[in-house]
């Protein structure tokens, strides 16, 4: 769970908001230049997310033994200072040269124009189609492109394959949808008082939100209708939204959830899977699968997260690479970002806790090596995350409306009342960050 410290919630919301005055004096950076991302010399400053730290080291080790003229330098930032730190740099005008950001922080930035336009350059790259359109989306404003994905952070669905045999169920069948889901959940807390049919960490913002959004998106909804600037909140009359919170209000209900369910801040998140003793759990690869024994990930199976009408959809996050206007040294920022981005390296991610977000990295070979990590690659225009100014302030914070509706509607009173105060908050909260 320290790995990834944002779902937890508290990442800072606001703290990009004041970049708009400033933002717009820095030099731009030409990305059309002739030789961009060649022969560049120097030092290229990169700064990355403390959690995601290790899914970066290999490839900038990678990088200054191969390109001795041209040396990165690595600095981590706690994710909880990230936007914050960055704001403040750019703002003094001596901001990096590349940018690891959370995806959905990107919008923070771009929409303040802080970061370069990298259109050209990226779409010229011949892998341009395998790229996670999940993750462009979180780079796109008003159809140009503002960095590169660089790793994902996919939410998916890992099963007992034992326990659903020993229940009797087929995998495909028993997760096709919200019903087969509850049905599934229900036939494995039945084989046996210690075994329980799902588990979630009820007390982790960002857990919550990482995990349980995605039955929504599935559908084509979010919880917010409009483009970034201009959006307004969409959560009473979502049907989408209220079936999986009557969903997982019935796991609770029913007793499908452990009672340390109510209280879990995600301190020891997916030990009880990991432990044999949960059929159905949604997180991440990283959280589950590197701490497992070899003998509990040969009885892992993934699949995608269904909504209540079977379709699937999965949490787009990870981080993008992103130049900053101002940058000293943005020909050798675009060098390294290639390089992270070369198929050697995406390979390689998994080692980490992280997927590739370029799809044709599954290779025979990769999916041999990694047979857990191939999922979100083989249905990767599913993904999602949203693009907006106000995601953390709206789901990561445990002050957030979306932690508040989901508890509300789960552990109190129901989905109706929980709803109705949501939608006025998201309104509240867009309106205040997009005024």
């Amino acid at each position: 769970m320290l790995r990834r410290a944002f779902l937890a919630g508290g990442l800072a919301g606001g703290a990009a908001l004041t970049l708009a005055a400033c933002s717009g004096t820095l030099p731009k950076v030409d990305a059309q230049v002739a030789g961009f991302g060649r022969g560049a010399t120097g030092t290229v400053q990169v700064w990355c997310r403390s959690a995601t730290q290790a899914g970066l080291t290999a490839a900038v080790a990678g990088f200054n033994k191969a390109n001795p003229a041209l040396q990165v330098e690595l600095t981590p930032v706690p994710d909880g200072q990230y936007v914050t730190k960055l704001a403040t740099a750019i703002r003094g005008g001596e901001p990096p040269d590349v940018v690891d950001i959370d995806d959905i922080n990107s919008q923070l930035f771009i929409f303040r124009e802080a970061f370069a336009d990298l259109t050209d350059v990226v779409t010229g790259l011949d892998y341009f189609d395998a790229i996670s359109p999940g993750h462009l989306r979180l780079l796109e404003y008003r159809k140009r492109y503002y960095g590169l994905p660089y790793l994902a952070d996919n939410s998916q669905l890992f099963v007992n394959t034992e326990l659903f045999d020993r229940a009797g169920l087929d995998v495909d069948d028993a997760t096709k949808d919200l019903d087969s889901l509850l049905a599934a959940a229900k036939a494995i807390r039945r084989t046996g008082d210690d075994v329980y049919g799902w588990s979630i960490a009820g007390n982790a913002a960002g857990i919550i939100g990482f995990v349980t959004q995605p039955h929504v998106w599935a559908t084509g909804v979010d919880m917010m209708s409009g483009g970034v600037g201009q959006q307004t909140a969409n959560i009473t009359g979502n049907e989408a939204l209220e079936r999986m919170l009557e969903f997982y209000r019935q796991l609770w209900k029913d007793g499908l959830l452990s009672k340390a369910t109510y209280a879990d801040a995600g301190t020891t998140w997916g030990a009880d899977f990991r432990a044999g003793k949960v059929g159905i759990f949604p997180t991440s690869y990283g959280a589950t699968v590197p701490a497992a024994t070899k003998a509990m990930r040969a009885k892992m199976r993934t699949v995608l997260i269904p909504s209540w009408d079977g379709k699937r959809s999965f949490f787009d996050g990870g981080d993008n690479m992103c130049i900053p206007n101002g940058a000293s040294n943005p020909s050798g920022a675009w060098a390294f970002m290639q390089y992270a981005n070369g198929l050697q390296q995406q390979q390689a991610l998994p080692d980490g806790g992280y997927f590739p977000t370029r799809s044709d990295a599954a290779t025979p070979a990769y999916r041999k090596k990694y047979p857990l990590a191939s999922g979100p690659l083989d249905a990767i225009e599913k993904g999602y995350a949203p693009q907006t100014l106000a995601y953390n302030l709206l789901v990561n914070q445990p002050s957030s409306p979306y932690f508040a509706m989901f508890r509300e509607a789960v552990f109190g009173s129901g989905a109706t009342a929980a709803m109705r105060t949501a939608q006025s908050e998201y309104q509240r909260i867009l309106d205040q960050v997009q005024a």
